[in-house]
């Protein structure tokens, strides 16, 4: 146990007498080669941070068409269904009519047995009637049956129906009504029955054709829904993985920003360094590495301009001439802290933030180039850089296309 404590002791008393030393020391101050390496780490997490946002995007629109064509979907099969319903009821309808028409056809081969059974009678009736009038001795009427060619033939014989009696006559017509119903009823049993047939069989294929047609639209739709579901779980993986990079990404630049104030701590108060011009209309206001760039998502906002690291204490040139147009501390510029902005023309502005401390007046002529105020870390800041920002007409706008 004891010399267990002894290499504690052995190992922590070097590391604390290391740590304490002095922030100029060889020992404790970082070196500049760390610090390009890290702003290259955070260059290449800005570039996937990027490719993120660019596949978040591809998915968002993937999930918005999938969602518009299974709403699209959605909409048909609603109007199947109604339709598919419709049908339905119709058949449901035909089916009862049909069920009325076999009830109809019950009725009339019922009918049609009784009338069949009254011609039988009425024939019997009437052959027993021509007996008695002939064994009357009529040769009249004996003439006129001998003189038919047939029993049909007999019963259309006008004269023969002129000489019989009243209650032949009612026999004669008896039989004829008799005939007459007994055809008219099979011509409308056959009629009822192929029209049964018809009715059911065109009723239940609309309704199987709809039914396919309901039942593809609903796969279709279940289909494009899991492959929405996939593209949405997707999503939520790269939005959750861009978030950890952000996060990331942040640390990582709150740690250059604290190298960078180290080294300038080391190596002096830094001096403002050559005039850099880029392909635009102004100067760069410093020189130094991106560690934010315009559109960014920050926690609450979208970055409004450019971070550039540097060390605190640098000189600020203004990017072109014009006038000093506001300039507010730390107590009243909210996250911007000691706060600057320059007009150069009757749309155009820039403004300079975080400063450790000004370096011109409020309302005077400051030409380009010209030293306005120094880089600092006041306000909303995690280590010593500038917030450069351009506006046109007091609205922020994209500081790279006038550098």
């Amino acid at each position: 146990m004891r010399r267990l404590i002894v290499l504690i002791v052995c190992v922590a008393v070097p590391v604390a007498l290391w740590a304490a030393l002095p922030l100029g020391s060889t020992a404790a101050t970082p070196s500049q080669s760390k610090l390009d390496e890290l702003n290259g780490k955070i260059d290449r997490t800005r570039d996937r941070i990027g490719r993120k946002k660019g596949a978040e995007k591809t998915l968002s629109s993937d999930i918005a068409q999938y969602t518009s064509r299974i709403n699209r979907l959605q909409s048909k099969i609603t109007t199947l269904a109604g339709r598919e319903e419709v049908l339905q009821r119709d058949l449901d309808a035909k089916r009862a009519e049909l069920e009325s028409l076999r009830g109809e056809l019950r009725s009339e081969r019922a009918r049609l047995v009784r009338l069949q059974r009254r011609l039988r009678e009425a024939r019997a009736t009437l052959s027993t009637r021509l007996v008695e009038l002939f064994k009357a001795d009529k040769p009249d009427i004996l003439t006129v049956v001998l003189g038919s060619t047939d029993f049909a033939d007999l019963l259309e014989r006008t004269e023969f129906i002129r000489r019989i009696s009243d209650q032949d006559r009612q026999v004669i017509l008896l039989v004829r009504s008799a005939k007459a119903d007994a055809v008219d009823t099979e011509a409308h049993l056959a009629k009822l029955e192929t029209r049964q047939q018809k009715v059911t069989a065109i009723v239940q294929s609309r309704r199987d054709e709809i039914a396919a047609v309901k039942g593809e639209l609903v796969g279709t739709r279940v289909g494009y829904a899991k492959t929405r579901a996939g593209k949405t779980a997707a999503l939520s993986k790269v939005r959750a993985d861009r978030s950890d990079l952000q996060e990331n990404l942040e640390a990582m630049e709150a740690q250059s920003a604290k190298i960078a104030e180290k080294l300038r701590v080391a190596q002096g108060n830094p001096a403002a360094g050559p005039v850099k011009q880029g392909s635009g209309q102004f100067i760069w206001p410093v020189n130094g590495p991106i560690s934010g760039v315009f559109g960014e998502s920050r926690p609450g906002h979208l970055h409004a301009g450019l971070d550039i690291a540097v060390a605190e204490g640098t000189p600020i040139r203004a990017a072109d001439s014009g006038r000093v147009v506001l300039m507010q501390g730390v107590g009243s510029s909210g996250g911007y802290g000691n706060f600057t902005c320059v007009q150069h023309n009757a749309t155009t502005s820039t403004c300079y933030a975080h400063q450790s401390r000004f370096g011109t007046s409020m309302g005077a002529d400051v030409s380009k180039g010209q030293v306005i105020g120094y880089v600092g870390n006041t306000g909303h800041s995690f280590g010593a850089h500038l917030h450069f920002e351009v506006r046109v007409n007091g609205t922020p706008v994209n500081p790279a296309s006038y550098l």
